[in-house]
């Protein structure tokens, strides 16, 4: 195979897929980009190709990975799904219960289910903090804990870019005894035999492709803003830069600092489109994994400016994005990555990609390829 030649297989059935990632890297749209999909718990699609650099010195060979920002947050809302279904976390019940410093500054009330909707008025720290920070847990939580929200809980979104991960982190950790990146590790991709981390260990870092930022006045911060987008984008503000340095690889930022490629992501989330089962293992109950379906809020969110439903964890159709089939939950990443979950069709379809663009819920090169699945599988 040629340096930076697509490699894989489609199922002759997925043909026009394939047709569809080659466009994407030929055309220049992708740098180096990773799809897979899965339709019954088997992968039917699994491609790779493009450059792991700018340079275009490595090639994105299979076991390419890369930070995937906010699809990451589909891990996390896992991870709380599972806890949820063993009967250790309810999602109405107030954060309080499990994390009894959070219910300062009039937040008793707060509900689980509002961190995991991006409606729990936490959109960003009021207190100015640097990226640092960021890989210091006990700070970020403990500011969260201590601050009043923006909004009342509950009644909008506004979404919690950075914030989400601590939030539903320190929920789990209450519970379970185990950070969020040891308890995904422990519980999904270890039995999984998947390769995404929350927390990369340095053995892992020849194999991470650089990202290139989004083109200027496309990234995260860029264009008008009020006071609240301005916190989120601003404190501490968006350095891609930072994804290429050990610190941030190390932390665990479950929001935002997750490290895999299409597959790992796809192969993962075939557990909430299989109603609970993957490599042959159960992880959730069926009723588990629809519990991801029950819609949180709907409404214009306050940060996106777009209208959203949120589910429990994810994105629901509807909204600015429209999808074919009701019973399908979402998520995307700053820059474009995106795992959609189709409960109905029974597959999973992920977009892992270098080559940013100023998106934060994914963009037309990963819905290109997904609507290229939907339709062949409507053949």
């Amino acid at each position: 195979m040629a340096d930076g030649a697509v490699g894989g297989f489609t199922n002759d059935r997925f043909a026009p897929v394939r047709a569809a990632f080659e466009a994407n890297l030929a055309s220049g749209a992708d740098l180096g980009a990773s799809f897979c999909a899965t339709l019954d718990g088997e992968t039917v699609v699994d491609l790779w190709g493009g450059w792991a650099d700018p340079a275009k010195t490595r090639p994105w060979v299979k076991d390419t990975i890369a930070n995937v920002y906010s699809t990451t947050k589909t891990m996390t809302a896992l991870s709380a799904l599972i806890v949820a279904d063993r009967g250790e976390l309810d999602f109405d019940a107030p954060v309080a219960r499990y994390w009894p410093e959070f219910a300062a500054n009039g937040k008793a009330d707060v509900k689980v289910s509002h961190l995991m909707s991006h409606s729990a008025g936490l959109s960003g720290w009021k207190a100015p903090i640097t990226k640092s920070d960021l890989y210091d847990w006990d700070k970020c939580v403990a500011l969260l804990a201590a601050q009043a929200p923006y909004w009342e809980p509950g009644t909008r979104s506004g979404y919690h870019a950075l914030t989400q991960g601590y939030l539903v982190g320190e929920v789990v950790r209450r519970i379970t005894g185990r950070s969020l990146g040891t308890f995904f590790r422990e519980e999904v991709a270890q039995p999984l035999g998947a390769d995404f981390h929350i927390g990369l260990p340095a053995s892992e870092d020849g194999r991470v492709a650089e990202l290139v930022p989004p083109p200027a006045g496309g990234a995260i911060g860029d264009g008008p803003q009020d006071e609240l987008v301005s916190n989120m984008s601003h404190n501490p503000g968006v350095d891609v830069g930072e994804t290429k340095t050990r610190a941030w690889r190390a932390a665990e930022i479950p929001a935002a600092g997750g490290t895999g490629n299409a597959r790992s992501v796809a192969e993962i989330q075939v557990l909430l489109a299989n109603g609970g089962v993957a490599e042959g293992k159960r992880i959730l109950s069926e009723a588990g994994c629809r519990k991801a379906l029950e819609v949180q809020i709907e409404n214009t969110d306050l940060i996106l400016g777009t209208p959203v439903r949120f589910g429990m964890g994810f994105g629901l159709p509807g909204g600015a994005v429209p999808l074919p089939n009701p019973n399908t939950i979402y998520w995307g990443g700053y820059g474009g990555s995106i795992i959609i979950i189709d409960m109905d069709a029974r597959t999973t379809f992920s977009y892992v990609m270098n080559k940013m663009a100023g998106t934060t819920q994914g963009d037309a090169r990963g819905f290109s390829l997904a609507m290229a699945m939907w339709g062949a599988l409507a053949a």
